[in-house]
């Protein structure tokens, strides 16, 4: 079975007010030091047991913090350590402002075929409020940067309901950011995390609370628009462009006929990955596991001449959890129906665990039916057989989703 492979990188120029992922600004002198390490994780992972890696995504953090030279490094191990399947999607999360011509044709010319920018906003005022470095003129230009370095495969992040936003900003931003002729789009609104900086200030009542009903109109508004203007929504938050039909032979760097970020796919299809780097999580043999967070311990924990991997973990790893059947099957479900389109494969769940879908969540399934939050569907991409059925969302508990998904939950 493939395996995808995810790296983390937790350097930022600056943390954003918003951001609760394990990130580090004022550490670029660690970067040399950290990027070593990767590649001794990734020599120590590879090389106790040989394995298919279908999709890279290098996340963070910014990643487009390393230099090229830094990516050829870790590449070159990646390759040595591992096979790569043909035409593996190989991602890159980039803030728009680090991105200059020259570094994107680098990134391009050392195996990168895909950049999602993180670009949030277009207005001014929204990205001073979220603390973003960079402008709507940089998202542009690095745009145009890379279409002119050959990428053909683009994603662009989108934050909404943020406070006091308007649902004409949002439509204003949506419509810039499809000027752009993006393959791919995540939507994601704004969350008021414990422990950052916005979610202490919403506490003191320093930020408006996003209102619920403005950001479900929000939501609902980008999901019409978006579909009369080429895209398929494949998750709850990401929607990729379909390739017209008339169109024949062409397909994404993936071989499918739309931009759907197949790396994301591994994970809602709960199949196996491997993480790497400080903070990183990963799922494989049955187990979930996650490194230590902090960027000098995980130097440490891999500088030692005596480190050995115990696949999947490697040295960085602190904590792992064996994923029993029953769990994984409430797993299953939840990362499953997340996939507004394609849903949870009833065959596929039989192949896997050895049971049919209807009998094991036959309450659930009837209550969630009842309340018209979940249906049947001809599944037309199922690896099983053509005729197999898939459970998922209905249109309207895609703003419920994590309602139904609560239920799957023993």
């Amino acid at each position: 079975m493939s395996h995808a492979l995810y790296f983390h990188i937790p350097f930022c120029v600056h943390r954003c007010a918003y951001c609760d992922f394990n990130t580090y600004a004022g550490q670029d002198a660690l970067i040399p030091a950290y990027v070593d390490a990767l590649v001794r994780e990734i020599e120590l992972v590879g090389q106790s047991r040989p394995l298919t890696a279908k999709t890279i995504f290098f996340g963070g953090g910014t990643p487009s913090l390393l230099t090229v030279a830094q990516f050829e490094k870790i590449f070159t191990t990646i390759r040595a350590n591992f096979s790569l399947a043909p035409n593996a999607e190989i991602s890159l999360e980039a803030n728009p402002g680090t991105l200059t011509r020259d570094y994107v044709q680098g990134l391009h010319d050392v195996g990168f075929n895909r950049i999602s920018m993180g670009v949030q906003s277009t207005h001014p005022d929204e990205l001073r409020m979220l603390e973003r470095i960079h402008t709507y003129s940089d998202v542009v230009d690095a745009a145009l940067a890379a279409r002119k370095a050959g990428f053909e495969n683009l994603s662009f992040d989108l934050i909404y309901a943020l406070p006091e936003q308007t649902l004409a900003r949002w439509q204003a931003t949506v419509k810039l950011i499809l000027g752009l002729k993006p393959e791919h789009l995540s939507l994601y609104a704004l969350t008021l995390e414990h422990g950052t900086p916005f979610g202490r200030w919403a506490q003191q009542g320093l930020l408006p609370i996003p209102n619920p009903d403005l950001a479900a109109d929000m939501y609902e508004w980008a999901s019409d628009f978006l579909e009369e203007n080429g895209f398929q929504q494949y998750e709850i938050s990401n929607w990729a462009k379909k390739i017209p039909k008339n169109l024949t032979g062409l397909k994404d760097l993936s071989g499918f006929d739309a931009y759907e970020c197949q790396h994301n796919l591994q994970y809602w299809r709960n199949l196996p990955y491997l993480g790497f780097g400080a903070g990183a999580h990963g799922y494989a043999t049955g187990t979930r596991y996650s490194n230590v967070l902090r960027i000098q311990t995980y130097i440490d924990r891999l500088s030692k001449t005596s480190a050995k991997a115990n696949f999947p973990l490697s040295p960085a790893a602190v904590s792992k959890h064996l994923v029993e059947r029953e769990e994984a099957m409430q797993e299953h479900m939840m990362m499953g129906l997340r996939l507004t389109h394609e849903g949870v494969d009833a065959q596929i769940f039989k192949k896997r665990f050895g049971a049919d879908l209807i009998d094991v969540f036959r309450n659930e399934i009837d209550e969630l039916m009842k309340f018209g939050l979940l249906e049947w569907v001809e599944n037309e991409t199922s690896e099983v057989s053509k005729t197999s059925e898939a459970l998922r969302l209905t249109k309207k508990a895609r703003l419920l989703g994590n309602q139904v998904f609560s239920r799957f939950v023993g």
